[in-house]
């Protein structure tokens, strides 16, 4: 891409920052230039928040009806996927697919919460337990 083909669409999705690209000047050379987004780019990120926002709403009702843990909820809640967690938290995603099961979550050491709550940003309290209200 060249310097003066770089997006400057105004993205509300970069809340009034820019973002740091590069793109070859008119000496073929790179350099860094600034874009405050593009609009196709700010399409697939609202995009990818309305799903994970969808998930968070259908693992909340899972949790809810006693079929899947707190942790499964909050996965999506934070936006995260089951790879991502796994590798943050430092568990196997099969580890991770168990302890989406109630009565295994259930079990769960402090040590292996703390790595979950840590992971999403979230305390121990919190990760134990469903909000009262739905997303």
């Amino acid at each position: 891409m060249r310097t003066d083909d770089v997006p400057q669409d105004n993205s509300s999705t970069y809340a009034g920052h820019k973002k740091l690209l590069y793109a070859q000047n008119e000496q073929g050379h790179y350099q860094s230039v600034q874009s405050n987004g593009w609009q196709v780019e700010a399409e697939a990120t609202l995009d990818a928040v309305a799903l994970y926002e969808r998930l968070a709403r259908e693992a909340w009702q899972l949790v809810k009806a006693g079929d899947k843990s707190p942790l499964y909820f909050y996965m999506y809640h934070s936006r995260m996927d089951e790879a991502l967690l796994a590798q943050v938290a430092g568990v196997w995603r099969w580890c991770l697919r168990r302890h989406f099961k109630p009565t295994v979550f259930a079990r769960l050491t402090p040590k292996i919460l703390s790595r979950y709550a840590q992971a999403m940003d979230l305390s121990v309290e919190q990760l134990t337990q469903l909000p009262d209200t739905q997303p």
